[in-house]
This record gives structure tokens, C-alpha cells and sequence, in this order.
């Protein structure tokens, strides 16, 4: 293990260096990612005086704290999007009106403005989160106490004991979402009046975790899951070959760091043009 995480470690430091040359050659205008974007918002705040020029004055003390940010979005950001989506996918089959509100949104903008449409795609972003209320990509989390604490109930915790939660078992609360909790609601993200998204507090959703550890790569995640998304779904149906899909008769799990589908989810992948011309001849 310690090996692996060095070869890991000298890889992205490597990465680190490298953006750090193109930046001092005044390159960084031509190759914006996230990495360069990073150096940059440590630079301005260090330059403002703030935590962060405290914190990392040095350039190794830097230069590991971009490391770390990169490997933390490669491992973070990976088997979880994709588990993400897998549920997400089987949910809309099980739910075949949610299913074409998605399709109905998506299909309003053309390919080229999803960049800038994917902010008000609403009731898809309402469709993944929910997805992930039932079926969170990290089920189980914990934390170790740094020092003695008392929880907002009264518990107390010692320094150095485990406090776990387990977002998959709070997602089907009652007494958090109601009598239908179990069942696959966008709606219940999205206000009455405008049909606009609305976040749930963290301690009560806690998929990206909460306070100071909460996820870093939250709102890429939803870029990349919607994106993604949109894509398929505008153009695709896509139906489990386990037919019918039916929220009474989920797909097996396997519970490790992610929530997995056992054994993956097999798809039929159907154009939804075919579908328009087989309604037209009828």
C-alpha cells in the first residue's frame, strides 16, 4: 500500500510541477483546468493575506496541498459518479414519468447550449439528487473525534471514537422524508411556485457530507452526472434487460466503499427516433 500511494503521490507531483513551469512561462492563459484553477485561488488569497497564504507560505507545502487536491477528485470523484448514474438510469426506467419530464427539459435546448442550459435543467437536477437520497454512491461514512465533543443531542463523544452515519439508512427515514419516503419523487426538490431546485440541509442529506469535510467536487459532479445525462437521454432510451423495472423489485447491491449495482446494470439502448417513426406508421 505504501509503495502504490508513492507511485501515486510522485505521479501527481509531477503533475503539480509541471503547471507550475507553464504558469512561471506565463502560459497559463492558453491551458485553464482544474488544477491551474486551484494554484490560482491559492495565489490570490495568499496574496490577500488570508488562511491559506498562512497555511501554505511555502512552495513544497503548496505544491502537497495541490497533490492531494488532484488524487482526492481521481479517487473521490470516479466509482462515485458512476454509481451515481447507474441508479439514476434504472430509477428513470422504474419511473417512466419522471423518466419523460427529464427527456421533455433536455429535449428544449439543442446539443450546442447544454454548457449553459445545464443550470436550469431543474427537474434533472432534482431526478439525480433524489436518486442519490435512495441510492447514495457512499452509503456509509466516518469520522474519528480529534478531541472530546457532545453531539447537538447530548451524546457524547470521546477523542479518538468513531462517530459513523449512514446516508443510505437516512435517506429512508420517515421521519426525515415523509410516509413516501421510499419512493422516487423529483418533485419533492423542486418549489411549488417556480419549479426551481431546493437544497436540503446537509445534516439532514448528507450524500456530500457537511461542514468543514464537506465535498470538495460537489458541483462537478452534478456538471458531469447531468451532462452526461442530457446527452444520453435526449437522444436514447435506455431500458434494463432485467424487464420490468419496478421500484418493488430493486436490483441486488454490493456495499463496499460505493453502493454498486451487483453485477452492473445490462441496458437495451433504443434511438427515440425509431420510437417516433414506429408512432407515426402506426
Amino acid at each position: 500500500m505504501r509503495e502504490a500511494v508513492r507511485v501515486i503521490d510522485e505521479y501527481v507531483m509531477g503533475m503539480v510541477e509541471a503547471a507550475e513551469q507553464l504558469r512561471a512561462r506565463g502560459a497559463e492563459e492558453q491551458e485553464q483546468h482544474l488544477l491551474s484553477r486551484f494554484a490560482a485561488a491559492m495565489d490570490e488569497e495568499a496574496a490577500l493575506g488570508g488562511e491559506l497564504g498562512e497555511m501554505f507560505g511555502s512552495p513544497d507545502a503548496k505544491r502537497r496541498f495541490l497533490r492531494d487536491v488532484v488524487v482526492s477528485f481521481v479517487l473521490a470523484g470516479k466509482d462515485t459518479t458512476s454509481s451515481a448514474l447507474t441508479w439514476f438510469f434504472w430509477l428513470l426506467a422504474a419511473n417512466p414519468r419522471c423518466e419523460r419530464r427529464v427527456y421533455e427539459e433536455v429535449a428544449r435546448c439543442s446539443e450546442a447550449e447544454y454548457d449553459e442550459e445545464l443550470k436550469g435543467m431543474h427537474y434533472l437536477h432534482a431526478a439525480i439528487t433524489e436518486a442519490m437520497r435512495l441510492y447514495p454512491p457512499v452509503p456509509i461514512n466516518s469520522r474519528v473525534a480529534a478531541a472530546d465533543d457532545v453531539l447537538p443531542d447530548g451524546t457524547t463523544v470521546r477523542a479518538g471514537w468513531f462517530a459513523d452515519y449512514s446516508a443510505y439508512a437516512m435517506g429512508r427515514m420517515p421521519r426525515l422524508w415523509g410516509p413516501r419516503c421510499r419512493e422516487f419523487l423529483p418533485e419533492r426538490w423542486l418549489d411549488v411556485d417556480q419549479g426551481e431546485f431546493v437544497a436540503a440541509d446537509a445534516a439532514r442529506y448528507p450524500v456530500f457530507h457537511g461542514g468543514p469535510r464537506a465535498c470538495l467536487g460537489k458541483e462537478m459532479a452534478y456538471v458531469q452526472m447531468k451532462a452526461v445525462a442530457a446527452a444520453v437521454i435526449r437522444r436514447f432510451r435506455v431500458e434494463p434487460v432485467r424487464a420490468p423495472a419496478s421500484m418493488d423489485a430493486p436490483p441486488p447491491y454490493e456495499m463496499a466503499v460505493t453502493l454498486r449495482m451487483k453485477g452492473g446494470l445490462r441496458v437495451r439502448i433504443r434511438r427515440r427516433e425509431d420510437d417516433d417513426s414506429a408512432r407515426k406508421c402506426l
